[in-house]
């Protein structure tokens, strides 16, 4: 009865339009009521402040904000058109060269950021106009920076380990550096299927840059490169947690970006930190309703029957677990976004994966790379939506466009999800 209240309720508010966070927290509500049915009203929401206080008071999450905090300042810092020029000075006289530079760009920015739609925003509006009049069709250049843009939850740091980290109660540390592996083999993937669309396209290149001008272009961005080498070396050398990185990686954002790069003035922090809040606000929001999701879940012991369910339907099939895994998180990912996603389905995976003897650090990684994938998936992928004003197509054209590269993604996915190496090299 309770299941499918909760159900229900939640995929009606989704077909009307409702934001996540009000169809995750509605629900739980409307399912909380239904299952203290008889008992005062007040009783039964007692539970309610103290459920979503512990879900978002958690230390780890406080690299949340800093990470986003970070990825503003570098992003108003100007570190986006200096590493861009990089990338031109490096590739941009391959054929092709432009698109390598977007997926290369989207990459570092990427551990800059740590968000799919800020890379998407970020970078759009200055590589797909250039891919546009190198030659690329509007909607494959829309659609290669869409897939570009969502390497930035799968490559260090994300803010979607640390919420998986904090739930599963694994080293984020370890996701962190388990993420570099599959997030640059997704980036060679899109690079390979750019290059192969450019053969048929009749490309326009850039002249080919002195040993000078790289030189100088290396320099200029070198700042910038550095960001992500500190907050990882840091983390990996043992010399402060993710959380202090996130917070190590703001100080040194503010320094590069008033003292190095000298864009940002300190009257303009006040608006850094604004939108910074925002965003956080979004995030946690959305974080408290699908903690009551869950806690909903494990009252009714939904997710006790549902990983029973789970581990009997894979018949002890490492194999088997993981194909469910995949398909499960691919659907929702076109349809939840992915800290709701861990939320609700990490609390369902983790218990089989641990019986099955899998290690949950790969799991994470798995988990990752298909929501990931979910970011440029017709048809709810954010990423899509931002890269459709970014290059001024609809979502007919991206969604035609984006195939291949989803295609590309998903030999990535099935790599990472059956070769546990690739994601647990180095930790």
């Amino acid at each position: 009865m309770v299941a499918a209240i909760l159900f229900i309720s939640f995929a009606v508010l989704l077909l009307m339009g409702a934001p996540i966070a009000v169809c995750l927290g509605t629900s739980s509500v409307v399912a909380m009521i239904v299952q203290g049915a008889g008992r005062p009203l007040d009783t039964v929401m007692s539970s309610l402040p103290m459920i979503v206080s512990a879900s978002t008071s958690k230390f780890v999450l406080l690299a949340i904000p800093f990470f986003i905090l970070a990825g503003n300042i570098m992003e108003k810092a100007g570190i986006s058109e200096k590493l861009i020029k990089l990338a031109e000075a490096c590739v941009g006289h391959i054929r092709g060269g432009l698109a390598i530079v977007c997926v290369i760009v989207a990459c570092f920015f990427a551990a800059i950021s740590g968000s799919g739609p800020a890379t998407v925003a970020a970078l759009g509006v200055i590589i797909v106009p250039a891919m546009i009049k190198s030659g690329y069709k509007p909607a494959f250049s829309a659609a290669l920076m869409a897939a570009a843009g969502a390497i930035g939850v799968i490559i260090p740091p994300s803010i979607t380990f640390v919420v998986y980290g904090s739930f599963a109660d694994t080293s984020i540390g370890d996701l962190f550096i388990a993420g570099l592996v599959p997030g640059l083999l997704m980036g060679f993937a899109l690079m390979v299927v750019a290059l192969l669309v450019g053969r048929r396209s009749n490309l326009k290149t850039l002249p080919k840059a002195s040993r000078k001008e790289r030189w100088l272009a290396f320099k200029d961005a070198f700042w910038g490169l550095m960001m992500p080498v500190i907050i990882l070396g840091g983390i990996y050398g043992g010399i402060f947690t993710p959380t202090e990185a996130a917070a190590v990686s703001v100080v040194y954002g503010l320094f590069v970006g008033i003292f190095i790069y000298k864009k940002i003035r300190l009257k303009e922090f006040y608006a850094l930190l604004l939108d910074t809040t925002s965003t956080t606000a979004t995030v946690m929001f959305i974080t408290a309703a699908a903690s009551l999701f869950a806690y909903v879940l494990t009252r009714a012991r939904l997710d006790v029957a549902i990983s029973s369910a789970l581990h009997n339907a894979t018949g002890g099939n490492v194999i088997v677990f993981f194909i469910i895994v995949n398909i499960i998180l691919l659907i929702a990912g076109c349809f939840l976004d992915s800290t709701s996603a861990l939320y609700i389905f990490t609390p369902l995976f983790v218990p089989v994966a641990q019986a099955l003897g899998v290690d949950l650090i790969h799991l994470g990684v798995v988990m990752i790379v298909n929501l990931a994938i979910g970011l440029f998936t017709p048809p709810v992928g954010v990423n899509l939506y931002v890269a459709c004003g970014v290059g001024n197509v609809n979502l007919k054209q991206i969604s035609k466009a984006v195939v291949s590269l989803i295609i590309a993604a998903l030999i990535v996915l099935l790599l990472v999800t059956y070769i546990p190496k690739i994601s647990l090299l180095f930790v």
